[in-house]
């Protein structure tokens, strides 16, 4: 089966760019979005016959917000976390299949001055509470913008970054934890020493151009799927948004 996630950083301006090329180009079978930046009945996509589509929308118009596309129709899908204070953005989908479940995920990010650490803590032991009682059903896969580039070799400049959003001691460590639970981050897993491959650039200082970026898009899985994987991909050639989707190759 392959996966696809990508930030879309609005999906209306992504479809100007090409993202439905890319949909059917890519024929995955489940296709997972994040940053929709929309509300309900604010689009019409016209994705190829036989997806099921699945909506989670931020209270806050134009902000956050998560989407999946998918051929499989689930057994049930749940909206968020089951907390109120962390519903509200429109950050989680989780469909329930026969052998496995699959969470998209759009994880807070830190901010400018770390102005929402502190809260991105608390959402990220919530969260991980959350996949946890999710795996003692059946195994998991979760994906999308983590919003952490969790080693040095998961972005350009990690000396200059280290007290900056997404690369602080803190975030690091609660990924470290995620993995301790007994997750996989599938792309480091099976590629253990590839360098200068990113899934997010800055607009600003023809950071794209340069390839100046963080990898901090993943697709994780619960270990009871290590030897399911296939293999990990990040197109770094596609365009669209300020990140390039990830896909994950998985037998399921």
């Amino acid at each position: 089966m392959k996966f696809i996630s990508w930030n879309v950083n609005g999906l209306r301006a992504c479809v100007q760019k090409g993202f439905l090329d890319f949909f059917r180009e890519s024929d995955a079978d489940f296709f997972c979005v994040q940053e929709t930046k929309l509300q309900e009945g604010q689009i019409t996509l016209e994705l190829p016959e036989g997806y099921y589509d699945y909506w989670n929308y931020a209270e806050k118009k134009g902000y956050s917000g998560t989407a999946v596309f998918t051929r499989n129709k689930p057994l049930q899908t749940a909206y968020g976390i089951g907390i109120e204070e962390h519903d509200r953005e429109g950050r989680v989908i989780t469909l329930e299949y026969e052998g496995f479940y699959l969470v998209t995920c759009y994880t807070p990010n830190s901010q400018s001055g770390l102005a929402r650490l502190a809260y991105r803590m608390k959402w990220e032991d919530a969260f991980l509470s959350y996949l946890d009682r999710l795996k003692k059903k059946k195994p998991v896969v979760f994906c999308g913008d983590l919003n952490v580039a969790h080693q040095e070799i998961d972005l350009k400049n990690p000396k200059a970054n280290r007290k900056n959003a997404g690369f602080t001691d803190e975030e690091r460590e609660k990924f470290s934890e995620i993995l301790k639970h007994g997750y996989i981050d599938t792309f480091r897993y099976l590629y253990p020493d590839t360098e200068q491959v990113y899934s997010w650039w800055s607009y600003r200082f023809k950071a794209r151009e340069k390839n100046a970026g963080w990898r901090i898009d993943y697709f994780v899985v619960s270990e009871d799927l290590k030897d399911k994987l296939q293999d990990a991909r990040i197109y770094t050639d596609v365009y669209g948004s300020d990140h390039c989707p990830v896909e994950l190759e998985i037998s399921l």
